[in-house]
C-alpha cells in the first residue's frame, strides 16, 4: 500500500524521553514531508486510569508543545487534542456495536494493565476500539506502532474489514508503518540496557527527559551503565550499555558507529562526550519548547488543528452515521 495518510496519537503520559525522539519523532519529522500525516494527543485515553485534572490538561499542552519543539511544523501536518474532535469518540460508539467482546478479552495490554489497577473501567476494557476510531476516521493508510500496539492495530483491522463487508467499502484498512531499520532505533535504558528506555521506569536515572538541563543530562549519562573492560566497541550482546551509548552519541552527533569505535581509550571521555551531544542535540528543542510556553502559543496552533481535523473527521463520521441507518441532522 502506498504511504499516503498516517496517523499517530501519543498519551499525555509526562514528558518525551530522548528514546521517543530518537525512536520515533525524529522519523515523523521526516515523514510528514512524504505523507498527509495526523498527529494526534489522544488525553481521551488517558482517562482509562485516574487523572488529576490540572496535571492533565498542563500535560496534554506540554505534549503538544514538545511535538512541535521537536519539529513537527503545524502548517504541513495537522496537530490537535483529541477530545477536541467529538468524531473520535461518536465513531468508537458505533464500532462497539461491531466489536465482539472476546476480541477485547484477548486484547495482551488489557490484561497486563488490567492487573495492576484496583479498578478496571470499562474505558480500559475498550480502548482498543477508541484507537481504532482515532485511525479510522483520517483514511489513514499508515500507522507507526511499537510492539505493545501491534495486536490493537490488528483488531482496528477487523473492525474495518468488518464494517466494510456489511455496509460496504467505507474505511481504510491501515497497514502498521515501520521505518527503515538502522542501529539505534531502540534506545535503551542507561541503567539496564536490555530494556527499552521509558519513563515510566521508577529509576529517573535511566532515562533522558527531553526537557531535563544539561547538569541533569551529564550526571545521568556519567551514571550510565556500562560493561567490563575499557573498549569502546559496538556489540549488542556482550557490551550492551556501550553499544547503546554509542548508538546515543551517533544519533546526535552525526557520526557513523564505526567513526566511534576504537576512538576512545577507557569510558571517561566516551560519556563526557555522548553527554555533550545529547545536550546540544536538545539545546534548539528546549528553547523552542520555552517559546511555545509563552501565553496562548500553543493554544492557538492547538485550535487550527482541531479545526482542521474536524473537517475530515465530521465527513467520515456522518458516511458511517448514514450506511448504519441513523438519520442525519442535516436531513432534518
Amino acid at each position: 500500500m502506498e504511504l499516503k495518510t498516517v496517523f499517530s496519537g501519543v498519551q499525555p503520559s509526562g514528558a518525551l524521553t530522548l528514546g521517543n525522539y530518537l525512536g520515533a519523532i525524529r522519523n515523523f519529522v521526516d515523514l510528514q514531508h512524504k505523507a498527509k500525516c495526523y498527529f494526534c494527543v489522544v488525553d481521551q485515553h488517558a482517562l482509562t486510569i485516574p487523572q488529576d485534572p490540572a496535571r492533565l490538561r498542563e500535560r496534554t499542552l506540554d505534549l503538544a508543545r514538545l511535538f512541535i519543539a521537536c519539529g513537527l511544523d503545524p502548517d504541513i501536518s495537522t496537530i490537535f487534542v483529541q477530545s477536541h474532535v467529538p468524531a473520535h469518540s461518536q465513531l468508537s460508539w458505533l464500532l462497539e456495536c461491531m466489536t465482539y467482546v472476546g476480541e477485547l478479552r484477548r486484547m495482551t495490554q488489557f490484561k497486563e494493565k488490567s492487573r495492576t489497577q484496583e479498578v478496571v473501567t470499562t474505558g480500559l476494557f475498550t480502548y482498543p476500539v477508541l484507537m481504532a476510531a482515532d485511525i479510522l476516521l483520517y483514511d489513514a493508510t499508515h500507522v507507526p506502532v511499537g510492539d505493545d500496539q501491534k495486536q490493537h492495530l490488528e483488531l482496528c483491522r477487523n473492525i474495518a474489514n468488518r464494517f466494510n463487508n456489511r455496509f460496504g467499502e467505507t474505511f481504510v484498512v491501515p497497514e502498521p508503518y515501520i521505518p527503515p531499520r538502522q542501529a539505534g532505533g531502540r534506545i535503551m535504558s542507561l541503567t539496564d540496557p536490555t530494556k527499552k528506555m521509558a519513563k515510566s521506569d521508577e529509576n529517573p536515572d535511566s532515562y533522558i527527559l527531553l526537557t531535563d538541563p544539561p547538569d541533569v543530562i551529564r550526571a545521568k549519562i556519567r551514571k550510565a551503565t556500562t560493561d567490563a573492560g575499557r573498549e569502546v566497541i559496538y556489540d549488542e550482546k556482550t557490551k550492551p550499555g556501550v553499544s547503546n551509548l554509542m548508538v546515543i552519541l551517533s544519533l546526535c552527533s552525526g557520526l557513523r558507529l564505526d567513526e566511534i569505535s576504537g576512538r576512545y581509550d577507557g569510558y571517561a571521555q566516551f560519556k563526557k562526550d555522548v553527554a555533550e551531544a545529547v545536550i546540544a542535540k536538545l539545546e534548539p528543542i528546549q528553547r523552542r519548547h520555552r517559546e511555545l510556553s509563552e501565553p496562548g502559543a500553543i493554544e492557538h496552533a492547538l485550535a487550527i488543528g482541531a479545526t482542521r481535523a474536524e473537517a475530515v473527521a465530521s465527513r467520515k463520521l456522518a458516511t458511517v452515521q448514514d450506511k448504519m441507518g441513523l438519520v442525519l441532522r442535516e436531513s432534518l
